[in-house]
């Protein structure tokens, strides 16, 4: 019986004394409206279409996202590419691609699936909203900027 009791407070001390040491120590707080997040690199954040270094869409339409996605979210329409409109680098492209974050449970099997590294993890993460249609993010949302120095199409 007394044995548990010092025990208990022993556990006891312990505890304070690591509370107190915390106290004192400068605090780790981020001021997250005003000054950017930091991320750690392997974030999963609002997804990215990327583009390759000519500003073609990296994305050739091979489906492989959509058929990983365990939520199904992804929705994509394909196209061919003919001389004069020359979107992406392969035979094919995403004329439509949506992603509906409805759904979207952000496990990252879409990057993975996907062959040329088209779609990745962006660190957007502002996407809460009132009415579920603005959570469907369409193409033209998705897409990277066109790089600095791409040729004009």
């Amino acid at each position: 019986m007394i044995s548990d009791t010092l025990n208990t407070a022993g556990a006891i001390a312990k505890g304070m004394a690591t509370t107190l040491k915390e106290l004192f120590q400068p605090t780790i707080t981020e001021d997250y409206p005003f000054e950017p997040p930091n991320f750690e690199g392997r974030f999963r954040g609002v997804h990215v279409l990327q583009r390759d270094a000519n500003g073609l869409e990296k994305c050739v339409a091979c489906f492989l996202c959509a058929a990983a996605c365990p939520s199904n979210c992804i929705y994509i329409e394909a196209t061919e590419n003919t001389g004069d409109n020359r979107v992406s680098a392969g035979d094919r492209y995403a004329k439509v691609y949506n992603i509906d974050y409805n759904r979207c449970i952000f496990c990252g099997y879409c990057v993975e699936a996907c062959p040329t590294d088209a779609i990745t993890h962006g660190h957007d993460f502002e996407i809460a909203s009132y009415e579920t249609g603005t959570l469907v993010y369409r193409k033209e949302q998705l897409l990277a900027k066109e790089p600095q120095g791409a040729p004009a199409k």
